[in-house]
């Protein structure tokens, strides 16, 4: 931190909240998964969606299954042909949606409340920017994501 007329000035902070559901066996729905099922209903494509995010088709297969078996139901199925790729079920999408309005809200609410207890500005977390960030910081240093 600078000082600056005896005052301390701070960078704008981002606020960054992490949210998800849980049983006694571990997380089983959070960022991670509403990213993943909102790529493949983006992509139609599981292998698009891993690419995109970059994660591995394993990782993410296991963790749709896992969610699936904590759940009892199924949250993507195929689209027609096995090459024809993947779509979100009824629940699936229902999922996504409520777990995104849950997250809307409580991160609208956290920032506020967070704008109201402290005397600097506070960012919303940006993921698109961020993204780009770390895309141009990866770029400068010379390798790729």
């Amino acid at each position: 931190m600078d000082r600056a007329k005896g005052k301390t000035i701070i960078p704008q902070p981002t606020m960054r909240l992490h949210l998800w559901l849980e049983t006694e066996e571990g997380l089983f729905f959070g960022i991670g998964r509403a990213q993943l099922l909102a790529k493949i209903d983006e992509h139609g494509s599981l292998k698009k969606a891993t690419d995109d995010l970059g994660i591995s088709y394993r990782a993410a297969w296991g963790k749709l299954k896992k969610t699936e078996k904590v759940l009892g139901t199924k949250l993507i199925t195929r689209c027609g042909h096995k090459r024809d790729g993947y779509e979100l079920t009824e629940f699936g999408r229902t999922l996504l949606d409520n777990f995104n309005a849950w997250f809307t809200e409580i991160e609208n609410i956290a920032l506020a409340r967070a704008q109201n207890l402290f005397t600097w500005p506070i960012a919303r977390f940006d993921e698109s920017a961020s993204r780009q960030h770390s895309e141009e910081r990866t770029e400068t240093a010379g390798g790729t994501n």
